[in-house]
């Protein structure tokens, strides 16, 4: 907080007072007051989509997993299971590719890695089949805005670690 550019602070006490500490990410995005303004403001926004926390988890876990991000998979790991009703098996499940025995979870965890390999472009039987499982277009919607944060995320995490 004390090193931090006075134009990041108020973001940093807001982060604060939001985890009970400052993480890591949030304090290094301080360098960059539109890297830290977009962080915050694309994870207020997917915090009131349509998809629950442990659906935006799912998200957030399978993307850190994709991105090789060794410090954002296990933070919301962490929050998979102490805030949400994640059973310890199915994390486990999802950060190693394998399929969930939630059928609505699947197929977001399936939906968000065809979502990441395909750049968006996901073909019409995946999007039919993330349908059958209960999910709409503003849910796929959701997905893409959850990777984006994620994408930011575990870039950003990825180089502040080199």
């Amino acid at each position: 907080m004390e090193t931090a550019p006075e134009a990041g602070q108020a973001s940093l006490r807001t982060a604060l007072a939001n985890n009970g500490s400052l993480p890591n990410l949030v304090a290094s995005l301080t360098d960059s007051r539109d890297s830290l303004e977009a962080y915050l403001t694309l994870g207020q926004i997917s915090g009131r989509c349509g998809l629950t926390l442990a659906e935006r988890e799912v998200v957030q876990i399978t993307a850190a997993t994709i991105h090789g991000c060794a410090c954002h998979a296990p933070g919301h790991t962490a929050v998979a299971l102490k805030k949400t009703d994640l059973a310890s098996d199915l994390v486990t499940a999802l950060k190693s590719n394998r399929p969930l025995s939630d059928t609505r979870l699947n197929a977001i965890a399936i939906f968000t890695r065809s979502v990441i390999a395909m750049h968006g472009a996901v073909d019409g039987q995946s999007l039919e089949e993330f349908r059958n499982a209960g999910l709409a277009n503003t849910n796929a919607l959701e997905i893409v805005l959850g990777v984006s944060l994620a994408t930011l995320c575990n870039f950003a995490n990825n180089l502040i670690q080199k």
